[in-house]
């Protein structure tokens, strides 16, 4: 064997899959940083607009999902408003709650995905970015097992709490709806951090885009046309949630971006679980704790002399 296939042995079989525009940019960068000729101001200056050019590029559009998953829970809200004040509270501490414990939960814990995938992808282990993502799957799917006893239950849940007897009636009605949703984080949350790791943010974005009006139309049609109520507004935001995770996973099944990383269903993914609910256990702690504060205000809140109106108040702040 000559010393041409030898070196050829060493190489690797794949290559970081970055865009036209991302190679672009970091060769402007290199070239910006290695012009000695240039004053050591005038290259840091156009060497931070390139980065923040590029930064804003990934920034900007994982924002803007994380705004309207936000904005498609107070939609729903302000549809429940319009039902009476009981309903707004009921959506109120439904919501935020009892909701935001479970989202909270399982965006914490799908965010270890975020940095096994960052691993993989840099170390070109192309083939562990879809492991990874279905070993999330299967575990925050199995912790969603777990939290829907919390949504059954939550009536007696929140009367043993001290809340008001309408108000806990009606919000737990509000949350039997919001069970869906709960899978729709287990496979969305790790779909997301699989697509952040690869440099993949725009798609997102215009899938979030485009169901926020379709959760609007559906909205109005459960609220005001068919007449369902608070379940009807809570089931909406579970369908909503789960036309993101359908198409993301369509994305990534049907795009070149993702072919070298998204190989197929594999059943390495129940492989190693007890150590990877470890590392998202302690992923989960430091988000949760950023998460439940609010939540615990809410509660608080309802145990007030006039909790429609504390909690109606909380729902527009």
């Amino acid at each position: 064997m000559d010393s041409s296939q030898n070196d050829g042995a060493y190489q690797p079989l794949l290559q970081p899959q970055l865009s036209p525009a991302t190679e672009s940019n970091n060769s402007e960068l290199e070239r910006v940083l290695s012009d000695v000729e240039t004053p050591l101001f005038a290259r840091l200056r156009k060497a931070t607009m390139i980065e923040s050019k590029l930064l804003f590029k990934l920034a900007a559009p994982a924002v803007i999902v994380y705004m309207i998953n936000y904005l498609m829970s107070m939609s729903t809200q302000i549809f429940s408003g319009h039902l009476g004040n009981l309903e707004l509270a009921a959506a109120s501490l439904g919501n935020t709650g009892i909701q935001v414990f479970a989202y909270g939960l399982m965006l914490g814990m799908g965010s270890a995905v975020e940095t096994l995938c960052g691993q993989a992808f840099g170390g070109r282990k192309y083939d562990m970015l879809g492991i990874y993502l279905q070993r999330s799957a299967v575990l925050l799917t199995l912790t969603g097992v777990f939290l829907t006893f919390i949504y059954v239950f939550s009536k007696p849940f929140l009367l043993f709490l001290g809340e008001s007897p309408e108000i806990a009636s009606a919000a737990s009605l509000f949350v039997y709806g919001l069970i869906p949703q709960i899978f729709a984080y287990a496979m969305n949350f790790p779909i997301q951090k699989f697509l952040q790791a690869q440099s993949i943010v725009a798609p997102s974005a215009y899938i979030a885009t485009a169901t926020l009006f379709v959760h609007l139309l559906l909205s109005w049609l459960a609220v005001y046309k068919l007449g369902m109520g608070l379940l009807g507004a809570s089931l909406v935001l579970s369908l909503s949630w789960w036309i993101i995770v359908v198409a993301q996973f369509v994305y990534i099944v049907t795009s070149d971006r993702c072919r070298e990383t998204w190989r197929g269903f594999s059943v390495q993914a129940f492989s190693g679980l007890p150590s990877f609910f470890k590392l998202s256990a302690a992923s989960a702690v430091m988000l949760c704790l950023e998460t439940w504060y609010f939540q615990i205000l809410v509660l608080l809140a309802g145990l007030l002399e006039n909790p429609e109106l504390a909690l109606d108040s909380l729902s527009i702040w």
